[in-house]
């Protein structure tokens, strides 16, 4: 049997009307909404990290925070 990853719970807010379209098809696939939820996110990050300007931008964010994390250790 393969071991499970762990998981960390998400609070998610949407609006009714979505919330019921979620989770009628969930319903229609017999799957929960976790697992649709799921299924949708991990395609939403494949799909961002494919986008050159996203990774851009992923880049830039990691460089800064980098350099962050340097100054605070120059500190201690």
């Amino acid at each position: 049997m393969a071991k499970q990853e762990p998981t960390k719970t998400t609070t998610l807010r949407l609006d009714a009307r979505l919330h019921a379209e979620l989770a009628a098809v969930a319903r229609a696939d017999g799957r929960t909404v976790s697992d649709v939820v799921r299924e949708a996110v991990g395609k939403h990050i494949a799909c961002r990290a494919s986008d050159p300007e996203f990774q851009n931008r992923a880049k830039k964010n990691l460089e800064e925070e980098l350099a962050t994390v340097k100054r605070l250790a120059e500190l201690g």
